[in-house]
């Protein structure tokens, strides 16, 4: 008889493809088929359960009796095995449909876990080795069982079961249900739901509290006097069209998070811990928390109920499936800039059968990957009657590309008019000139003319808007030799930008400001002596470059500020990401002079208070710490950057540091930053009276940086730094437990790291590199004593900011 065979992809044992497809077993063994089973080879399968929260009760299949494998018993509400080239979530999805006529969105579906399941059945003739990618759909109630379809050569029966009685049932091995350890990796399905359903609300609140009372709330303003009047008039344009790429930055974390943002807010005053809730949402932006290393501090038991009346079968009385809009506890790395369920191996396969242009399309910053299989999924629940004509193409590939353009349209379109009609407001030529371009660019996707307009800005009121960041795309470490190491700052405030960052999807963003022309003008002394300092930098000639470019800095008092700035806030930003107009000019700083303020007040001072000898307390002030912050953007401009190979090889600092580039970078420009303010001052560039308060007050922002985690960049450098001055005796720890700087030390230290940073930079030496941040990057005894002091008192980590301008002109004032 003919048969048709289905294929899987043989896994290795941690789950990788291997390449090598093969059928699986569907028929007797005695037919000779069945590679897969018979050789016990590692494959993928996917596991649905559906969870009723009302009755807190699981929906179990009994199995047909004529499968290959637990025939006749209890089991999961839908499972199946991903054919060979198939995906997860589109599996999962499918499965439900086929085996239990239950047709549900992609934003039903919570990954919770992956479970490996080995097993030997059949007298030894079926050995199971697969790999479960195990999904949660939650609904308000059960779902009545007449609304089911079943699949009859799948599915005998269905019925729901408490899930406590369900693993007392597993955990006696009873013989009607397929076994599952409950003791082992199986136990996370019901762990996940008593956390979730039988947590202690006072605990909880106590926990947001703690987390909420991290950040320090501030109000910040600016002098409006110096705007003409056709500026003030634009501003009120410009915030609003800022407050849709907060719209689109919402979607852009995850496909559910507009949802959740939406219906916390609603239900903020339903109780203390709604109102807990929706606060500390509001900072993050997501469910999951930015200065915990992006651990979800809510779960898919707090989100939307979203109703979806044809999933089933009609039945009489019921109105349909009502579902929590779901969400991973583990922040996906790719965002919702690629389908949940696409690995790099995927994405790889694809781009290899792609053009040279379109291999620069699916690896451009202003573009997400989608898949046909996904769209037809959605076209049956939603029925559409109108489907692309690229959806009908034939193409051996299942991904496909969208532009920022069409994916987003009906919020650029909004954008891009109230661009059009500030730029024919304002009075400003060339910031005119930027935002009529930038509404082209939203609707062309062609954002080359408006990112250079957006350099040339010489405005009174300054102005950034579009798809800058990467951060949230952090789902390549590499993509290939192009596309490399993303960094996962928490800190955003000493953030560098070159075309090493291309490859990654750009998230929207906007900084509106008053610039601050008395301090713009100040900043100049860096750019107009960034050559010298390359020249003079404490490294063999042999490596130091002669064409530095200055990148041209302007200060701003910040007005308003939306899209990607969640968590702690930026008080300096490097733009455009644009490879080739980094290349071509180099690229412009912003710094939000406010927001530096803020967190000198709020955070850097109480620091200081508790960490620094009295003595040296009155030397830490705002001007040392805000220079600072100015020289170490600066600095990220000198130094190794393109580098010779002992081999003769030309090659990259990026390129050979891979995935400790970013710690090296920031070490560098901080250390460095050090060093060349000494060689201004000591060229009566900068008063003297800078001298000493700049090594203060680094002392005490090594503290500030820290305690973001050694696990990212800012934290590992600064460690790195700390370390080195405290071992040569320029940080000095006391008996009171309090840090002085030693001024006779302090620049021989500084000299000899920034020496030993940039010459393993110029080499390309990773080896070095691992081997002094393996020896200095700890929280060695010094730190941990501060890091106690400050969570001992709860200094803020962070500030949140509110708006008063804006907010006014959001509200309908002036």
């Amino acid at each position: 008889m003919a048969v048709q065979e289905e294929y899987f992809d043989v896994l290795t044992k941690t789950g990788q493809k291997t390449g090598v497809s093969k059928p699986r077993q569907l028929y007797p063994l005695s037919l000779g088929l069945g590679e897969v089973h018979r050789d016990g080879d590692y494959h993928g399968a996917v596991h649905v359960w559906i969870f009723a929260e009302s009755t807190q009760e699981l929906l179990l299949q009994r199995r047909s009796d004529n499968k290959d494998s637990w025939a006749g018993l209890w089991d999961i509400s839908s499972a199946g095995h991903i054919s060979a080239g198939g995906t997860s979530l589109v599996t999962a999805r499918r499965e439900l449909q086929e085996e239990l006529g239950v047709n549900l969105p992609k934003d039903a579906f919570e990954m919770i876990f992956v479970f490996l399941q080995e097993c030997v059945i059949n007298d030894g003739k079926f050995i199971n080795n697969e790999f479960n990618d195990v999904y949660l759909v939650t609904t308000l109630d059960p779902i009545p069982l007449d609304a089911f379809t079943l699949q009859e050569s799948e599915v005998s029966a269905v019925k729901y079961i408490s899930y406590k009685e369900y693993r007392s049932l597993l955990a006696k091995e009873d013989s009607g249900y397929v076994p599952y350890d409950v003791n082992g990796q199986y136990g996370q399905l019901f762990d996940i739901i008593e956390r979730r359903y039988n947590e202690n609300n006072v605990a909880r609140c106590l926990t947001l509290q703690k987390q909420l009372r991290r950040y320090a709330p501030v109000s910040l303003s600016a002098e409006l006097t110096g705007l003409a009047d056709a500026d003030k008039e634009a501003l009120g344009l410009l915030v609003k069209a800022a407050t849709i790429m907060d719209e689109i930055f919402y979607l852009q974390v995850w496909y559910s998070n507009p949802d959740l943002r939406d219906w916390l807010k609603k239900h903020a005053d339903a109780s203390d811990i709604d109102k807990l809730k929706w606060a500390y949402y509001v900072i993050n932006k997501s469910p999951w928390s930015s200065l915990d290393e992006n651990e979800a501090f809510l779960s898919t038991a707090d989100s939307a109920i979203k109703l979806l009346p044809e999933a089933t079968r009609p039945v009489t009385g019921w109105k349909g499936i009502e579902y929590k809009a779901a969400f991973p506890v583990k922040k996906p790395p790719g965002a919702n800039f690629y389908p949940p369920d696409m690995d790099k191996t995927e994405f790889e396969i694809w781009k290899s059968s792609l053009t040279d242009d379109q291999k620069q399309v699916a690896t451009g910053f202003f573009n997400i990957i989608k898949r046909h299989s996904e769209f037809n999924l959605d076209a049956s629940i939603y029925n559409k009657t109108v489907v692309d004509a690229e959806h009908l193409v034939h193409s051996t590939h299942d991904l496909y590309t969208v532009p920022f353009s069409q994916e987003y349209n009906s919020f650029l379109t909004k954008a891009a008019e109230l661009l059009h009609k500030a730029g024919d407001l304002t009075s400003s030529p060339s910031l005119k000139r930027f935002l009529h371009s930038r509404a082209d660019a939203f609707l062309s996707n062609e954002y080359y003319d408006s990112d250079i307009a957006w350099m040339d800005l010489d405005s009174k009121l300054d102005v950034t808007i579009g798809p800058y960041e990467t951060y949230e795309d952090a789902l390549f470490g590499y993509k290939d030799a192009n596309f490399l190491q993303q960094e996962t700052i928490f800190d955003k405030s000493e953030r560098i930008h070159n075309e090493y960052n291309a490859g990654q999807q750009a998230t929207f963003e906007a900084f509106i400001g008053v610039r601050d022309d008395k301090a713009t003008a100040q900043l100049k002394l860096f750019g107009d002596h960034l050559q010298v300092l390359e020249q003079n930098l404490p490294l063999d000639n042999i490596y130091k470059s002669k064409d530095v470019i200055a990148a041209p800095i302007r200060v701003i008092q910040l007005l308003y500020n939306a899209g990607d700035v969640k968590g702690p806030q930026t008080v300096a930003f490097n733009l455009p990401n644009d490879e080739r107009i980094v290349k071509d000019r180099g690229t412009s700083m912003v710094m939000l002079k406010n927001v530096s303020e803020a967190k000198f007040k709020h955070i850097l001072q109480p620091i200081a208070d508790q960490c620094v000898t009295k003595e040296q307390q009155e030397l830490v002030d705002f001007e040392s710490f805000f220079t600072h912050t100015i020289c170490h953007e600066c600095c990220h401009g000198i130094g190794p950057h393109t580098i010779i190979l002992p081999n003769g090889k030309k090659s990259t600092v990026r390129l050979e540091l891979q995935e400790i580039h970013s710690a090296f970078e920031e070490a560098k420009a901080d250390i460095v930053g050090l060093w060349a303010l000494r060689y201004l001052i000591d060229q009566n560039l900068l008063p003297k009276s800078l001298l000493k308060s700049m090594y203060v007050s680094f002392l005490a922002g090594c503290f500030r940086s820290i305690r973001f985690g050694l696990e990212e960049a800012h934290g590992k450098g600064q460690a790195l730094q700390f370390n080195w001055l405290y071992e040569k005796g320029a940080f000095i720890l006391h008996p009171d437990e309090r840090f002085s700087v030693d001024f006779t030390k302090v620049e021989g230290a500084v000299e000899s790291l920034s020496r030993e940073i940039l010459t393993i930079q110029a080499k390309g030496d990773k080896e070095a590199a691992k081997l002094l941040l393996q020896k200095h990057c700890k929280l060695t005894e010094p730190l941990q004593i501060a890091l106690w002091k400050l969570e001992n008192v709860q200094v803020p980590v962070d500030i949140v900011p509110t708006f008063p301008i804006a907010n006014r002109i959001l509200k309908g004032g002036h």
